[in-house]
This record gives C-alpha cells, structure tokens and sequence, in this order.
C-alpha cells in the first residue's frame, strides 16, 4: 500500500493559517489587509506608515440600517515627518479600503506615532574590474586639467563598473 502525498502549496496559501490568531487579536481577517497596504497608500509611503490594528469597539454586534455591520476604525502606526500627510489622504485611504473589500469596513483612521521597522536594503555586490576595465576608464579621464576631479570621476567609473554585471 502506497502512501498518498498531498500537492505543494505555495506559501501563501499556508500564512493565514499560521498568522490567524495574531491578526484576529488586532482585529484583521487576513494578512491581506497587511500586504496590500503598499498598494493602498503607495509605495513611498508604506515605507514610514503600517497598519496596526482594526479597532471594532463593540461594533461586531451593532449592525447598520441596512442590516450590514458597522464600519471600524484603522489605527496606523506612521512616523511623525509622515504623519500629516496620511493625515491628508485619509479619505483617499479609506476610500480605497473600502473599495478594495468591496464594503464600508472601515470610516476612520487614527495615526499613532512611532518607528516602523523597515528591512534593510540588499547590499549590492561588487566585482572585481578586469584590468581592461581599469585602462578604458583611466582613458577616459585622462585629458582631464584637474586632478581631484581626475580622480573623482576614475572613482565613479570603477564604482558603477563594479557594480554591472559580466557580459
């Protein structure tokens, strides 16, 4: 008798699982919300703003007229330089909250001041420049007067040599 193996899953399908509890403690459904929020708010503002939690305040009860439940309010950890302008965009935000779950979840943002913790950028690896590399670049700058701005530019050509890849 063989034993029947389960199909890969992707990773993804596997996090809410695990992060469930953690997120129902802060009052998200899913990790969703977390790993949408760049496309919320944007890029460069994801970078200084994070969603903390989802605050229904007794709210789970409560239902509207329609016979919906009560929108929430999202607390925001953001740095203070970012602030107001998250401040600025809150309608802009809530609406494509909104949108993005396709009912009024949330109709209000409270900022809370603090760091957000940020992953550090990818090193770039260097390579070691090919002695053909070294005489092109000191050919180009070699009809240079000054020497400081000689060297300088000798510097950046090595610097972004060393960077690309072989061809």
């Amino acid at each position: 008798m063989s034993a029947v193996r389960a199909a890969p899953q992707p990773i993804a399908d596997l996090l809410d699982g695990c992060l469930a509890p953690s997120l129902r403690a802060r009052g998200f459904a899913e990790s969703g919300f977390i790993a949408t929020w760049p496309d919320v708010v944007g890029a460069s503002l994801s970078l200084y703003s994070r969603p903390l939690k989802i605050d229904w305040k007794g709210r789970k009860r409560k239902t509207t007229p329609g016979g919906g439940t009560e929108p929430a309010t999202l607390v925001v950890l953001v740095e203070s330089a970012f602030a107001l302008e998250l401040q600025h965009m809150e309608a802009t935000i809530i609406e494509r909250i909104n949108t993005l779950y396709g009912w009024r979840c949330v109709d209000r943002l409270v900022l809370k001041h603090g760091t957000v913790a940020r992953p550090e950028p990818p090193k770039r690896k260097e390579r070691p420049l090919t002695d053909e590399e070294r005489s092109s670049i000191r050919a180009a700058v070699e009809g240079i007067p000054n020497e400081k701005l000689r060297q300088a530019l000798e510097h950046l050509g090595e610097a972004v040599l060393s960077s690309r890849k072989t061809r």
